[in-house]
């Protein structure tokens, strides 16, 4: 029964519900027995709810009995990214300064998932606040990717995405800011989707940047990620497209972005899938776009809005923040104010820009990361986000879909991006 109910994810856990072949609180269990199996290794999770996460799995089990279910995710277990509030669990961002502080509300993206039944199985690690892609925390543990030991699950939603990859939740929520939600989603070989900007509320998510942050979720299935998103607030996500004949850029960054050829060419494997069934190439690409440049921008802009983030609790010393941490933080404080006001200026017209280019085509694919997952003990790629920041930069609805697998046996991953998420999932779907 648990493969069944691991295969089930998010969209097939109603066939069970209504066959009585299981019922909410029989997965819910099967997903704490899971973690209380193998999370001892995998650190994905901070803190298990398990009491309240069995509580609401009863009441959820009643209402499929009845026939009087919430919603379609009523009964869906789902982990949450340590930023994102969740009332009476500890919230504090991967940060040890904020290690005993308990929200006293949920976000309302979690607030939203309960109301629609959502069962929430705990909170999940992440890179100490957001600010980096390995989920090496020094506070809370590092976070192994499921899918090969003693490599990074990515970050810095890293404890999101190896939860739904080692089946320790059927989806998870995290947060995004040059990539945060799609990266560790490639690395770990699942479905990562960052709506556009505000589709999924902010309120309750500890910021990095108040700029460039969004709301993500992470599944197994393209169909689960579309259906939590819609629920947590993304109202577009749902709709039905006709993708026949829309406009498809596949736009040449090799000499922009270092990445082997095998990122490459699952990147052109997935145009050629996306052109069989409908979609029609053009040659266009954003002019100017320099992804190195422009993900230093961010980070400068990250770092410093950052450290605005929390600057009332430094005022009381800086223990709990790990050195690595502060001193970005730092570093962006130290930049003279020319550099911050061009920092701006240049993500304001990045941000322009792009809008422009996606009215001229419908969809972008790219890679989604330069690189596989990576071991602990190997040098941190600076390139991370060369291919995801974009999507942030211009506040659009962008997906990572698995596709292939590199020489070395882990997953590949590709991203569609454009204007408007009906459009992108319907694409997407394409490859799923």
């Amino acid at each position: 029964m648990s493969d069944a109910i691991l295969s089930a994810g998010i969209t097939g856990l109603p066939d069970l519900y209504r066959r009585g072949d299981a019922d909410a609180l029989s997965v819910t269990r099967c997903y704490l027995d899971r973690i209380a199996a193998l999370d001892g290794h995998i650190r994905a999770y901070n803190q298990v709810l398990a009491d309240s996460a069995l509580a609401a799995a009863a009441a959820s089990a009643r209402r499929w009995q009845e026939g009087q279910p919430l919603s379609a995710i009523d009964g869906a277990p789902v982990a949450v990214k340590a930023n994102i509030a969740v009332e009476g669990a500890f919230w504090h961002a991967g940060i040890g300064a904020y290690r005993d502080r308990v929200a006293q509300q949920d976000a309302d993206c979690v607030a939203r998932l309960r109301a629609a039944g959502a069962v929430i199985l705990g909170t999940v690690n992440m890179h100490e606040g957001a600010l980096g892609a390995t989920t090496d925390n020094v506070w809370f543990g590092r976070t192994q990717n499921p899918l090969r030991d003693g490599y990074t699950a990515g970050g810095s939603s890293g404890g999101s995405a190896a939860s739904v990859a080692g089946g320790l939740a059927a989806a998870a929520l995290g947060s995004d800011t040059m990539g945060s939600v799609r990266i560790p989603s490639a690395y770990c070989g699942i479905v990562g989707y960052k709506p556009a900007r505000h589709a999924i509320s902010l309120d309750g998510v500890i910021p990095l940047s108040t700029t460039l942050d969004h709301v993500g979720v992470h599944a197994r299935s393209l169909a689960d990620c579309t259906l939590l998103a819609a629920h947590a607030g993304d109202r577009r996500a749902l709709l039905p497209v006709d993708i026949a004949g829309l406009r498809l850029a596949i736009p040449d960054w090799h000499a922009r972005v270092d990445a082997p050829d095998f990122i490459w060419k699952a990147r052109e494997e997935a145009a050629t899938l996306l052109l069989l069934n409908g979609l029609k190439r053009v040659m266009s690409d954003m002019p100017g776009y320099q992804p190195g440049q422009a993900r230093r921008l961010g980070l400068l802009v990250s770092e410093v809005e950052g450290l605005n983030a929390h600057a009332d609790r430094l005022t009381q010393g800086e223990d709990g923040f790990s050195p690595e941490f502060l001193g970005l933080l730092r570093w962006g404080e130290r930049q003279p104010t020319t550099k911050l006001a061009a920092a701006y200026q240049g993500l304001d017209a990045i941000r322009t820009g792009g809008s422009a280019w996606l009215e001229e085509v419908d969809v972008v694919l790219l890679p989604t990361a330069p690189q596989t997952a990576f071991p602990f003990d190997a040098p941190v790629p600076a390139n991370q986000a060369d291919f995801t920041a974009l999507a942030d930069f211009i506040g659009c609805p962008a997906v990572a879909m698995r596709f292939g697998t590199a020489p070395d046996g882990l997953p590949l991953s590709v991203q569609v991006m454009g204007r408007d998420a009906a459009i992108v999932l319907a694409v997407a779907a394409c490859l799923a």
